[in-house]
């Protein structure tokens, strides 16, 4: 299953701040007006006036580019568009072949959407220690991370709880999705490093600043 993630997409600030564009991407799912069948549509990425998507109805999916205009994007017959970024009305028109709506709600991003996912790294001035942390996955309980403390690193499966990832003898939490910290054991002995996380490699890409 693709993962969506902003940093796919290239919207420029000025449509960015009048259209709101990036609130169409993601993946919306709903039911046609009148005989309630379902229909879904997903926005993959943005990349100026082209918008890759996915547009599932009669249990078939059809893929594509479809054209952004303004607050819309229209991908054949179909034009959708939101206000909130939370609601889509679908919009699809077959010539003489009549109108149809559909209401489309956007869905949750998947759990490796947590907060906890990236990289993280910090040094604590207080002992000395430096710390990373990477959580490649998140799925439900469990995470793939890797972890390296004291120049050692170890990889493997972690357990989830809330905002807390527990691996081994380390453990890394974060209240905001941004700084965190790593609490590691030696022995008898506890060391806590304040972390951050890492901007993804890509990120200068989720605005096209040339536009």
């Amino acid at each position: 299953m693709a993962i969506v993630t902003s940093s796919t997409s290239q919207i420029s600030p000025a449509n960015e701040r009048i259209f709101h564009q990036s609130t169409l991407v993601g993946d919306w799912k709903g039911n046609w007006v009148g005989n309630n069948q379902p229909v879904g549509f997903k926005v993959v990425n943005i990349r100026g006036a082209r918008a890759q998507v996915e547009y599932t109805h009669n249990g078939h999916t059809e893929r594509g580019f479809g054209e952004v205009q303004g607050s819309l994007i229209t991908f054949g017959g179909v034009t959708v568009g939101t206000k909130d970024g939370k609601n889509m009305v679908l919009l699809f028109s077959a010539g003489g072949a009549g109108k149809q709506t559909a209401n489309l709600e956007k869905q949750a991003p998947p759990a490796s959407d947590s907060r906890l996912m990236g990289s993280w790294g910090g040094y604590s001035s207080d002992n000395g220690k430096s710390a990373s942390f990477k959580v490649l996955a998140v799925n439900g309980k469990e995470a793939q991370v890797s972890v390296t403390t004291d120049g050692i690193t170890r990889q493997g499966t972690g357990y989830v709880y809330k905002n807390v990832i527990m691996f081994g003898q380390a453990q890394i939490a974060t209240d905001d999705g941004k700084n965190g910290k790593i609490i590691y054991q030696v022995g008898t002995k506890s060391f806590m490093v304040p972390v951050t996380k890492y901007p993804p490699a890509d990120s200068s890409s989720s605005v096209d600043k040339t536009a």
